[in-house]
């Protein structure tokens, strides 16, 4: 595969520029960094620790989706509570409801492909607007909320006995789309944004979502419990409607 990261683009052409003209006074900006143990400790291991601390657009990317990923892994818990214990299925059973996630998620790949050709289209006519960033890649974002917080409220409202069976798992699909939109078009968002920091911006939205997919899970059987199904599915809602502010923000500001 050909390299893309641009320092080590800049360092071979110095290096070829170099050998060919024969002068060593040649450099490229990445040769004439401190490199060792210790910058490595304080400055390379340090830094997505720095950019949730001091940017904002990293910590909200961050909270955002860290939140969607641990609720992801949440109904790995509520998912049985729900289906077995409403409805009565078996563990194999109940497993099959997370088909129609998985349908959801791949429906949002036709939603990428669309958008894509809508930014082939606008870029081959210099639209302005596909030299943004956050108009580039917000949008998937900004469907994608919605579609997360109606299926949280499908899920919890329509998990009842007096209610077939179908209509809640059905509430996999946009919930299945949701997460892909956000998940895919915030990364490619904090990508785009920070070009050569990238690798350490998605370092640190991978800590944090590692961290909340670990620990958020834990707390499903008491709020299942406590709260019901209704109003513990409701009150993930209402945190990821918070959170699908975030994209609008990005982009107003």
């Amino acid at each position: 595969m050909p390299e893309t990261y641009g320092p080590t683009i800049l360092q071979r052409r110095a290096e070829r520029m170099r050998k060919e003209t024969g002068n060593p006074n040649i450099f490229a900006p990445i040769e004439l960094e401190k490199k060792g143990a210790r910058q490595m400790m304080t400055i390379t291991l340090t830094r997505p620790i720095r950019m949730i601390l001091f940017e904002a657009i990293v910590l909200f990317t961050c909270i955002y989706v860290s939140i969607a990923y641990a609720i992801f892994y949440l109904f790995f818990q509520a998912y049985p509570l729900i289906f077995e214990g409403t409805y009565g299925f078996n563990t194999g059973t109940a497993g099959l409801a997370f088909l129609a996630i998985a349908v959801g998620a791949l429906l949002s790949l036709a939603i990428f492909m669309y958008w894509d050709s809508v930014l082939v289209r606008a870029k081959k006519t210099n639209a302005p607007w596909t030299l943004i960033e956050e108009f580039r890649r917000l949008p998937l974002a900004c469907f994608g909320g919605p579609l997360y917080v109606i299926s949280l409220l499908w899920l919890g409202w329509s998990s009842n006995v007096k209610v077939h069976w179908i209509v809640p798992i059905l509430s996999g699909i946009p919930f299945g789309m949701g997460f892909m939109l956000i998940f895919m078009a915030l990364l490619n968002y904090v990508t785009d944004a920070y070009e050569i920091f990238a690798a350490s911006a998605m370092a640190a939205t991978s800590a944090c979502r590692s961290i909340f997919g670990a620990v958020l899970p834990l707390a499903a059987k008491p709020m299942y419990k406590s709260l019901g199904i209704a109003w513990a599915s409701s009150l993930l809602a209402f945190l990821s409607l918070g959170m699908s502010i975030i994209p609008f923000a990005f982009i107003q500001y």
